[in-house]
């Protein structure tokens, strides 16, 4: 089988890094098409030896790249096409099926109960979202609560199918060489207690929130944000007027993997080794896959909304904790942590449900669906 993947942009993101941890599980002869910043998970991909074309799209409506796509299609022969992210599904959808290709899945990673990738959910952006979303065979959900979501926008219970994210849990496993290294690197004390944020820096993530906290605490406390987006100067900003831009480090994007123009970067997995604790203020998320990958490193995490953990019965979340939104209850909890002093605990059964070649057996299935001369109904 032959199969491609079409994204929206290659940056550093969860949907962007998921997709290069499943091509290294799928048994498919894979290709990948960017419709925009061929960026450093792009050169990972290559690294591993997956060809991928930047399609040089100039923007949402940049129609001239439709009749691109759709050739470049044509001309691969594929037999199944697979889309990653809002503008990368309409687009994507509508070339493969002017060339012929009826075996289409979507993967949807990021409808919340308000906003799409930053998007308001409006009724404009739901009709051209179902619009689209029709011409496909399997529309892909990242948790039970985007399922859920997407039933009630009117998708058919026959084309939903749960298959969840997932992790490489070794990479994420503790390391104290890692630990002291990254934090001399960033200039943390060894001493310090490092509260850890993990996501892009965009305003729903809410990473402000960790910024208030930290005036709360002790001065030994330090915070740890990794990411980047169109908030890194607000935060900046706020950390200068609660007097906290000494104990506030913005580390920027991380590679989850090793590639080419990340080699001096610290991968996601030594930041965490430089983290006591992993706090994630945002109050909506498709899947929540940072507090995942801080349990994997044996992290206790906090966290305001995690479909990934609250989908999974609490005894395989243990060190994870709900908290009510807002500055003041992550405060307190983060004090009681503080208090306790930095420790890590045993991985829980959560991280190893979410394991990338689970989540891979289980897309092969849906796959395998969408070839079939009818469609069929699942929920993996």
């Amino acid at each position: 089988m032959r199969a491609l993947h079409i994204i929206t942009g290659l940056g550093v993101g969860g949907a962007e890094q998921q997709l290069r941890l499943l091509l290294r599980e799928l048994p498919v002869d894979c290709e990948v098409v960017t419709l925009t910043n061929p960026g450093p998970v792009a050169d990972g991909l290559l690294a591993d030896g997956v060809r991928v074309v930047h399609l040089g799209m100039a923007g949402n409506r940049d129609l001239s790249a439709l009749p691109r796509l759709t050739a470049l299609i044509e001309r691969g022969g594929y037999d199944l096409v697979h889309t990653h992210l809002y503008r990368a599904c309409l687009y994507g959808r509508i070339a493969a099926r002017l060339a012929g290709v009826r075996a289409i899945v979507a993967t949807e990673h990021s409808l919340g109960e308000r906003q799409l990738e930053g998007r308001p959910l409006t009724g404009a952006v739901r009709g051209l979202y179902l619009a689209g979303e029709r011409l496909g065979r399997a529309t892909v959900a990242v948790s039970a609560t985007v399922a859920e979501r997407l039933r009630r926008w009117g998708v058919p219970e026959g084309r939903i199918h749960l298959v969840p994210n997932g992790i490489d849990a070794g990479a994420f496993r503790f390391d104290a060489a890692a630990r002291r290294r990254t934090r001399a690197l960033l200039g943390l004390p060894e001493d310090a207690y490092v509260i850890g944020g993990v996501g892009r820096l965009a305003a729903g993530k809410q990473f402000g929130v960790l910024i208030e906290a930290l005036a709360q605490l002790p001065a030994d406390c330090r915070l740890l944000l990794v990411g980047g987006g169109p908030e890194e100067a607000a935060l900046r900003q706020a950390a200068r007027q609660r007097g906290l831009a000494g104990r506030v480090v913005l580390a920027g994007e991380s590679p989850l993997l090793p590639a080419p123009r990340d080699a001096q970067r610290p991968p996601l997995g030594a930041l965490l080794s430089a983290m006591d604790v992993l706090a994630s203020p945002s109050p909506e998320e498709a899947f929540g896959l940072a507090a995942v990958e801080g349990l994997a490193a044996g992290l206790p995490v906090r966290y305001a909304a995690c479909p990934a953990l609250e989908d999974l019965p609490r005894q395989s979340t243990a060190g994870a904790e709900r908290l009510a939104p807002g500055a003041a209850s992550f405060a307190r909890a983060l004090a009681a942590l503080r208090a306790a002093g930095p420790r890590r605990l045993d991985v829980p059964g959560a991280v190893h449900h979410y394991s990338i070649a689970r989540s891979a057996r289980q897309l092969t299935g849906v796959y395998a669906q969408a070839l079939a001369p009818t469609k069929g109904v699942t929920r993996s």
